[in-house]
């Protein structure tokens, strides 16, 4: 019987995730596969980490890694598939914004020959008119001055075969943006449509004026093109061509100088954002510590410690 390992990244959860479990273990009472659902916690607040114990003692399946501080969600998701033993990955949100109930469709995919398996975004209930407004045009910045194709509206919700996540955990790269990432592995890859809920409970921790969006946004759009620095090349042309005309019509002097001066900036800014990225992986840091696991069979143990060490462990072994 083949093994789904589901990986949870999250950050103070606790009203969520009993929810969450008793709607993945009613999903799979029909599946026909084995399953293990792994929950890693990023320095959670609330009780989130007792609330889980809870549930692991009603569902023994129900599996915790505990991080040794807030390391941010994508470095959360690669704790948890290094940690994972599934012939099939399949992570997603913890906030039941993306319904348990899509998942028989990934596997479906999945048992058809796909290796990753995305799912796209029709509809997004519950997210204000101008949060969803930004994340289209900036799902489309991304695509446009990116050097693969990057399907448009796709977030974290995927499943990704045992061979795919084994190449994605070989690369070490911080700040990962998982979502160019699992595209440039190439592979089979095919599309799941669906409608994303509103949360459950709680409330965001990627309110539109944070910084987690922004940050997203930067990653996505130097993670995979050159666009910014294109853009103040043109830019540079532009204020030349300002300045000539100027010149010859004796224009505010001032605006100009401004002009060149908010240039000079962006160019700065651009430059800056990939000089830290490059400064960051030089420095090869481990992108998660794994403080404590609950759930897990001390034969496993030793991937643990592999995956504390860095992502880029090698192939999974069983």
């Amino acid at each position: 019987m083949p093994l789904v390992s589901v990986v949870l990244s999250f950050r103070n959860e606790a009203e969520n995730i009993p929810v969450l479990v008793a709607r993945l273990t009613a999903m799979f009472a029909g599946q026909g596969v084995d399953y293990e659902l792994i929950f890693v916690n990023d320095a959670s607040t609330d009780r989130s980490l007792e609330v889980l114990v809870a549930e692991r003692q009603r569902n023994p399946r129900v599996r915790v890694l505990n991080l040794s501080r807030r390391f941010g969600v994508a470095e959360g998701v690669l704790a948890g598939m290094s940690a994972a033993s599934g012939d099939a990955i399949v992570y997603m949100d913890a906030d039941l914004q993306d319904p348990p109930e899509v998942i028989p469709e990934l596997l479906a995919r999945w048992r058809a020959g796909a290796d990753v398996v995305h799912t796209v975004r029709t509809r997004r209930h519950g997210e204000s008119p101008t949060k969803m407004f930004a994340t289209r045009i900036a799902y489309r910045i991304i695509q446009y001055g990116s050097s693969i194709e990057l399907p448009v509206d796709a977030g974290d919700f995927k499943l990704l075969s045992r061979k795919a996540v084994d190449r994605l955990l070989q690369l070490r790269e911080t700040d990962p943006y998982l979502r160019g990432l699992v595209v440039w592995l190439g592979y089979t890859q095919v599309l799941v449509p669906y409608e994303r809920d509103a949360r459950h409970a709680g409330r965001t921790h990627f309110p539109f004026f944070s910084r987690n969006p922004w940050k997203t946004f930067a990653l996505g759009l130097t993670s995979f093109s050159f666009m910014p620095i294109y853009v103040c090349l043109a830019l540079s042309a532009m204020g030349a061509l300002t300045a000539a005309v100027l010149l010859f019509t004796a224009s505010s002097m001032a605006a100009f100088f401004v002009f060149l001066w908010s240039l000079l900036m962006a160019a700065v800014a651009v430059v800056g954002i990939y000089v830290i990225r490059i400064y960051k992986d030089v420095r090869g840091r481990p992108p998660f510590i794994v403080e404590s696991r609950i759930g897990f069979d001390d034969s496993r143990s030793h991937e643990l410690e592999r995956a504390a060490r860095a992502v880029g462990v090698g192939p999974h072994t069983h």
